[in-house]
């Protein structure tokens, strides 16, 4: 396909010494973590690197900033090739950089998103007119992300359930992630109700991203902690409450052993919702009620941001339930980190065709606009497309 014409993005923001930082060379970490062991009971205490810790923290701030979420565009590129394909695009470089490009380059988008989050080859790749997206995204104000997982593979032992893998060279991954602009880093991982969940597979999720977080830390990334509860099935709100009050606890749990600074990271949790598949659905204040229960009794207040991901809800249904959580001041900043309910609108709009870039850019401001609402507690349902109210769950659903 021929590569689309694109608008020009808004006016360069001026930038703060946060993007200053982005070519220096990579500072020495004086102390890494050694010397510790999982499950250990030793007194000593081993500490990591804090020479990244002020820049942590702001950039965690600046990705929670009031009014502001995060797009989550960092599909692998087997999983862009599938949404490709739904509007019939083959899945090459070439589209995946049309696609990203419309995306990066919608005017004013920075003004309802503070971050993005890039698969690795969006993290070095340019736009179809030659700037490079890490440089795109920082003239919007918009704080460059990376995917560092590797994917989920079957564990073993446990009753069929999955573990996470990518902590092999981690180290070598994130400190050079951020010297190509990243300032933060995202671990998806899950946890499947009908499958359990086994005692092995939580326990093996939380230590993952606890390991994954000290890592990226170490580093200067922030890292995004995503325990993902899978809705599969028709289980009940209540269940879910109660998986992910156990899971949430072990990750925590395993973040303090771990030494990770707590207003160095976002959480990137699926919110307390019924199964895809039950009868009984639940309203936006009910999904509101059991998500902040949780979220008091789980999460310590100096976590600066709470970014939420949609997991399959329809775009209209995830922000109403992000607007119904924000009815009261809150601790944190209770937001959106979003890939198919910011993107399904505008994809189908643009469907691979140049011409339909500026009605597709619009489509996606649209709803970064509403859940900019949404974070304020600000958001009405009212004129929203019948398209927008479509749900989007796949069982099983792999990223």
């Amino acid at each position: 396909m021929a590569a689309a014409s694109l608008l020009k993005t808004a006016p360069i923001l001026d930038k703060t010494d946060l993007w200053a930082t982005r070519v220096q060379p990579a500072r020495q970490n004086p102390v890494s973590l050694v010397g510790f062991r999982r499950g250990s009971r030793s007194s000593l205490v081993v500490r990591a690197s804090t020479s990244y810790a002020d820049e942590l923290v702001k950039t965690a701030k600046t990705v929670a900033s009031p009014g502001r979420g995060i797009l989550a565009m960092d599909e692998s590129n087997a999983t862009c090739g599938k949404r490709l394909a739904s509007i019939g695009l083959e899945n090459t470089e070439a589209n995946r950089q049309a696609y990203r490009t419309l995306l990066v380059t919608v005017p004013d988008l920075g003004k309802y998103v503070s971050g993005a989050i890039l698969f690795e080859e969006t993290l070095y790749q340019s736009t179809t007119d030659g700037r490079k997206i890490v440089d795109v995204l920082v003239e919007q104000n918009i704080v460059p992300g990376i995917k560092v997982d590797k994917g989920l593979v079957p564990l073993p032992g446990s009753n069929n359930e999955s573990w996470c893998q990518g902590l092999d060279g981690l180290a070598s991954r994130t400190a050079a992630y951020y010297q190509q602009g990243a300032r933060f880093a995202k671990w998806r991982t899950v946890v499947s109700i009908p499958n359990g969940p086994s005692e092995l597979a939580v326990n093996e999720a939380a230590w993952g991203l606890a390991r994954y977080a000290a890592v990226s830390q170490d580093n200067g990334l922030v890292p995004i902690v995503e325990p993902e509860i899978l809705l599969d099935v028709e289980h009940g709100i209540e269940r879910t409450f109660e998986v992910a009050q156990k899971v949430w606890a072990k990750v925590f749990y395993y973040l303090a052993e771990n030494n990770v600074l707590f207003e160095g990271i976002l959480l990137k949790p699926s919110m307390v919702t019924p199964g895809a598949e039950s009868k009984i659905k639940a309203t936006p204040e009910e999904v509101a009620d059991y998500t902040l229960k949780l979220l008091y009794r789980r999460i310590p207040p100096s976590v600066p941001g709470i970014m939420f991901l949609s997991g399959g809800q329809s775009e209209v249904e995830a922000t109403q339930n992000l607007n119904a959580m924000n009815q009261k001041p809150l601790p944190w900043h209770v937001s959106f980190s979003y890939a198919r309910a910011l993107q399904n609108t505008c994809l189908k709009t643009w469907g691979g065709r140049p011409e339909n870039v500026k009605a597709a850019q619009e489509a996606l401001l649209i709803r970064a606009k509403a859940n900019s609402l949404a974070q304020l507690g600000k958001y009405s349902s009212e004129g929203e497309s019948e398209e927008s109210k479509k749900g989007m769950f796949v069982k099983c659903y792999v990223y």
